[in-house]
């Protein structure tokens, strides 16, 4: 009888702690859902309607436009208690007239944090552009809605949801930095600036970029398919990252990949045209989520009623969990 109590006692701790196991995956899985959950269409429409007006003058960098759109920025991650990794309560990382080549006046990109729990010397980059290309010659404001509107205020709702997470005591393990970019549209020269002049986190520490720049709406090919996005990079430099993303949408979104532009011989060249390429030609790997370009592409029509909220909160959301896990696996992913 004792013996057999022994083997049952046994028996039951191994079951206990397979249980236990299981219930802790499970838990780290929900946690990502959970938060992932809190990126909502209705926040993202709020931003953007703001973002995007008017009153923005088209966000044209170096103008006053483009001013007010970085003070937004700076308002947001402040009222999020999100701190910035250049000092406190200075969000701003300076670019001085000089560098854009006569092409713009001085401007600055946004940078926020959230600093990682176990590795917080490993970045995770998410970025976007904030410039648009302003008023055109018959004073029509380009709103730039999707342009990158649709990516600043997919940051804006990432960040929020991974600080959300830290509050409640889960915290990402490796650090995310949020930057908001200037001067894309004449040249990269805010995602330029951060990687080749001023990276505030050493480029070798820097795990991965998803770099968004339109995700808003949908072309013409995917009119009878609107649950995709194009992905353009995920394999260029590791072979784990393009897994990993396969693996993370499967899991929690299942949405389309289309990779038509992730060919080599893509005459659009798409991949040597968003700021996640000044990350790539520095050995990062990177992700650049975009639903292809339509009628409304740097035109004044491009205006924040066009949008599909409830695609953007998708991709988004989708974007968040591809954060979630590179920023908390236990090893960084590696370089072919």
């Amino acid at each position: 009888m004792k013996r057999l109590s022994v083997l049952l006692c046994t028996s039951l701790l191994i079951a206990s702690c397979g249980t236990s196991q299981n219930n802790q995956k499970q838990d780290k899985d929900d946690l990502s859902v959970t938060y992932a959950a809190t990126i909502t269409s209705e926040e993202l429409k709020e931003a953007l309607y703001t973002y995007a007006s008017d009153e923005f003058e088209g966000r044209k960098t170096g103008e006053p436009g483009q001013k007010k759109a970085v003070n937004f920025l700076k308002d947001h991650y402040e009222s999020l208690g999100i701190e910035s990794p250049i000092a406190k309560g200075d969000y701003f990382q300076d670019i001085p007239e000089s560098f854009f080549s006569k092409k713009a006046k001085a401007s600055e990109n946004v940078v926020a944090y959230i600093k990682g729990t176990e590795k917080p010397d490993e970045i995770i980059v998410v970025s976007a552009h904030l410039d648009h290309i302003g008023v055109n010659g018959n004073g029509n404001i380009n709103n730039g809605a999707d342009d990158d509107g649709s990516g600043t205020v997919a940051i804006l709702e990432i960040a929020e949801a991974f600080k959300k997470a830290a509050d409640n005591g889960h915290g990402p393990k490796r650090s995310i930095l949020f930057l908001h970019v200037t001067g894309e549209e004449i040249g990269l020269f805010g995602s330029r600036y951060y990687t080749d002049v001023d990276p505030i986190f050493p480029l070798e520490n820097t795990v991965a970029d998803l770099n968004i720049d339109m995700i808003g709406r949908v072309d013409k090919k995917h009119e009878n398919n609107r649950n995709y996005v194009y992905l353009i990079g995920s394999d260029k430099l590791s072979t784990e990252l393009h897994n990993i993303s396969e693996d993370v949408n499967k899991k929690y979104v299942n949405i389309d990949f289309d990779y038509k532009y992730n060919d080599d011989k893509d005459p659009n060249r798409f991949y040597y045209r968003s700021d996640h390429y000044n990350f790539a030609k520095n050995n990062i790997p990177v992700i650049f989520y975009f639903n292809g370009t339509h009628d409304d592409y740097h035109r004044p029509s491009d205006t924040p009623d066009k949008i599909e909220y409830d695609l953007l909160e998708t991709r988004a959301r989708l974007v968040f969990h591809t954060a979630w896990e590179l920023a908390n696996r236990k090893e960084r992913i590696k370089l072919d």
